[in-house]
């Protein structure tokens, strides 16, 4: 096992690594700043396969207002997620975490295709 990894209880394969970036991650739409943080974690899943990582911001660190829709999924390693709009677009997805899941807490995620990301020193 991974040194750090977070374990799905019902599925020893099953789990993720979640790692503080340590610097600034910028994330834009275009021109518009979406997120601006220097508490992102980059977390990376082993499950069916290896999944690309993904970076989780604090909610607090989110600059555009975001709605929150009725989709709900179930993942049996962090809880269950909430999925959330920008303008009329779904593009993140949080968590109510299990408590071995806690460090995604208050946290969103983004899909990537329409980002720009800009890691840097601040």
């Amino acid at each position: 096992m991974v040194e750090g990894a977070i374990q799905n209880p019902g599925n020893p394969d099953h789990f993720m690594v979640a790692q503080p970036v340590g610097r600034r991650v910028q994330l834009y739409i275009g021109e518009t700043l979406i997120a601006d943080t220097m508490a992102a974690l980059r977390v990376i899943e082993v499950g069916k396969s290896v999944y690309a990582p993904c970076l989780y911001i604090p909610h607090a660190d989110v600059t555009v207002d975001m709605v929150k829709t009725e989709k709900i999924t179930h993942c049996p390693l962090k809880g269950d997620a909430a999925y959330y709009t920008i303008g009329d677009k779904e593009m993140a997805w949080g968590y109510e975490t299990f408590d071995f899941a806690k460090v995604l807490e208050g946290h969103v995620s983004f899909w990537t295709q329409e980002l720009r990301i800009v890691e840097g020193d601040g």
